[in-house]
């Protein structure tokens, strides 16, 4: 049986989020009204950037008028601003993270994508790191190629849960002796299948549900990227009280 490592892109990987990226260049030329940003995501934004709003309602409000934008386009006629996030944002990652895939493979393990953000992005981020295997958000194309509006996701736990089943059953892997690195709680899944988990950047939630499960407090590893330094905590990383930061 074969070691792999699964890996979540968005906030794991990659330092934002391809999506956003690709919503941004939507907006640069004007396939996305750029008016729509002001009235409906800027101040969700703003709010989430001064940490006083929430990252999931800013997200909500930009991915309602993400799908609305893709669908009945074309998805050869946005090939090139697919081409233009990963060629311009594919190498902003985490050094920790690119260290990691480079060490897999060099271990002869199988690595795999499994991201929330739209497969045609994924797929091309994957092709950039020669990954051996990717899942992501399927957004729908009729038989003429355009978006249907219709999307799989593999944001959550359970969708990313049936990826490494079938990633396990194609490649014969060995969960016991594999990796799984994640930052959000959709990423819960991936830690608790596999001998050794590494969130990265953990959201509070994935953290406080990691500390709440015995056998992942056993195995985990807590990673923290700053700057040019990396930190790497065993899952009995004390959390600061919510009420202490709210100065």
């Amino acid at each position: 049986m074969k070691i792999a490592a699964f890996l979540d892109i968005d906030g794991t990987l990659y330092r934002n989020s391809l999506m956003i990226e690709h919503f941004k260049k939507m907006v640069k030329y004007e396939i996305i009204d750029p008016a729509l940003w002001h009235t409906s995501v800027k101040n969700a934004f703003i709010e989430w950037r001064k940490r006083v709003g929430e990252y999931d309602d800013y997200m909500l409000e930009l991915v309602n008028i993400y799908y609305e934008a893709l669908k009945g386009r074309r998805a050869a006629d946005l090939e090139f601003l697919s081409n233009q996030v990963i060629s311009l944002h594919g190498d902003i990652v985490y050094k920790y993270t690119r260290s990691r895939i480079l060490w897999h493979k060099l271990q002869g393990h199988k690595v795999f994508f499994i991201s929330g953000s739209p497969e045609f992005l994924v797929e091309k981020m994957a092709e950039k790191y020669h990954i051996d295997g990717f899942r992501g958000t399927g957004y729908l194309t009729d038989s003429e190629g355009k978006f249907t509006g219709e999307v799989v996701p593999m944001w959550d736990s359970e969708s990313k849960n049936k990826a490494i089943d079938a990633f396990v059953k194609e490649y014969d892997l060995d969960l016991s002796e594999s990796y799984a690195y994640g930052d959000t709680n959709g990423d819960f899944s991936m830690l608790c299948r596999v001998g050794h988990p590494v969130a990265i950047n953990p959201a509070k939630e994935l953290l406080l549900n990691i500390k709440s499960t015995p056998e992942l407090v056993k195995k985990a590893t807590i990673i923290i990227e700053r700057k040019d330094v990396i930190y790497e905590l065993d899952a009995g990383v004390k959390i600061i009280r919510e009420d202490q930061l709210n100065i």
